[in-house]
């Protein structure tokens, strides 16, 4: 099995920056796909974005292309989400996902292409 463990959220002022990190651990061979979901208080949970393991095929959300960078660091299985120019809108639970099921899996956005999730990390964006 994998594990997912979120970490570097926190609190901040509008237009400042967090980097996120989502380190990996079990058979993370299995692994495919990595993705970074939100959920606002009272909303459904989001792709913010998603890429595969090996690092290829970034994709975002409009609502933070050009502000966020997901990227992925192979040598410690940890996948990062930097923020910039963050938005009181931004504020939400984030939280990584993976996964470990046999295909490619549909949409990066889409809840049902993972299989695995972390526990999320708080951001919350003053204005």
């Amino acid at each position: 099995q994998v594990q997912l463990v979120e970490s570097g959220g926190g609190s901040v002022q509008a237009g400042g920056s967090l980097r996120l990190s989502c380190a990996a651990s079990g058979y993370t061979g299995s692994m495919s796909r990595m993705g970074w979901f939100r959920q606002a208080p009272g909303k459904g949970r989001e792709g913010v974005a998603g890429i595969d393991t090996g690092g290829g095929n970034p994709a975002y959300a409009d609502s933070v292309k050009g502000r966020f960078t997901i990227f992925k660091d192979n040598a410690n299985n940890t996948v990062y989400l930097q923020m910039n120019s963050l938005k009181p809108e931004d504020s939400a639970m984030y939280y990584c996902a993976a996964r470990t099921l046999r295909g490619y899996g549909g949409s990066w956005s889409a809840l049902s292409t993972y299989n695995i999730w972390g526990q999320g990390t708080q951001v919350t964006v003053s204005s």
